[in-house]
């Protein structure tokens, strides 16, 4: 008997509309052979299953559950393609613990801690892994833009700290720019990371949990035709992406090492899909995704391809593994 599969998309954040784009992907690519996939929508508002004639039907949240024609409907696993909050950040996976339906995206310590740009850096910084110099800031701190830059350098990048698609992220050359910056952070966030900047390549790397085993993806090189692989470079086509990246055979190893290292130190699992730049010849963590973009031009979808796998086989995959945790 196929299994119900519930997609959930949407979001509470910035990035809904991405995430909407995402789950139409792989509601279009699931194998129908194995699974009833339900597109189910997830606003601040209410949570609601969109059928094919655009009908709205209300999800019971006591236990996740929806009503079609006097039945009662209950699924077997939930595919988080939600980015940003709460798909992303671990409410969303805490909840479906709390209920015993398996999700497909890490579990939740995993997905906060990863979300919080800050707190990640943080645990890894202790395993040996490079990333930039970082400065702090809350909403309300005093703001003292050359001990900042004291400590970053410039030119900097300003961030804010829960936050994905690149939204509240800026370049700063100056420092009279800096205080614009921060403000544009925190329309995002009440929390912001300032790193330095880090010249060089930047890759993206893909690791997933595999038939059972972690596995990394080819890599693709980002190239930017903005000052940085910002909202327009990612999804208005203002970037070349190239899988696999045009890496020699050492500063390959080099990455996919690394990135396979920070996978397991974080006890992941699912997808992922991180950001370094190779600065000064070695590669440097920037940031990690736990629900990436997942269009058919999307990165982690490319680097399945180039590894000799389908989406309908990444996605049917990335069910089972759920099911199995």
């Amino acid at each position: 008997m196929n299994k119900n599969v519930a997609i959930l998309m949407g979001g509470y954040s910035s990035e809904y509309d991405i995430s909407v784009k995402s789950g139409n992907v792989v509601y279009k690519h699931l194998d129908r052979d194995l699974y009833n996939p339900f597109r189910i929508f997830i606003t601040q508002e209410k949570w609601y299953y969109l059928d094919d004639e655009n009908q709205e039907y209300i999800i019971d949240k006591n236990d996740f559950s929806l009503t079609l024609e006097n039945k009662k409907i209950t699924f077997d696993v939930a595919f988080n393609i939600v980015h940003g909050t709460p798909g992303e950040d671990g409410l969303l996976q805490a909840y479906f613990e709390l209920i015993g339906i398996p999700q497909t995206a890490c579990d939740f310590y995993q997905a906060a801690l990863t979300f919080n740009k800050r707190d990640c850096i943080s645990t890894l910084k202790p395993y040996g892994i490079p990333t930039a110099t970082n400065y702090f800031l809350n909403k309300g701190d005093h703001i003292n833009t050359k001990e900042i830059i004291a400590t970053v350098g410039l030119p900097c990048f300003v961030k804010a700290n829960k936050a994905g698609s690149s939204y509240g992220v800026s370049k700063v050359k100056k420092e009279e720019e800096l205080l614009s910056a921060i403000e544009v952070a925190y329309k995002e966030d009440d929390e912001i990371i300032i790193e330095s900047f880090l010249s060089g390549t930047e890759v993206s790397v893909g690791v997933i949990t595999y038939k059972g085993e972690d596995k990394v993806l080819p890599i693709t090189e980002i190239v930017s035709e903005n000052e940085f692989f910002d909202y327009e470079a990612k999804y208005m086509g203002q970037s070349q992406e190239i899988t696999p990246a045009r890496l020699s055979p050492e500063d390959t190893e080099k990455v996919n090492s690394l990135a396979l290292k920070v996978y397991q130190i974080l006890k992941m699992s699912g997808f992922s899909r991180s950001e370094y730049i190779f600065h000064n010849g070695e590669p440097h963590f920037i940031e990690m995704n736990t629900n990436p973009g997942f269009s058919e031009a999307s990165i982690l979808p490319q680097q399945a391809l180039a590894a000799g796998i389908s989406i309908k086989e990444l996605l049917s995959n990335t069910i089972e593994e759920s099911l199995k945790k």
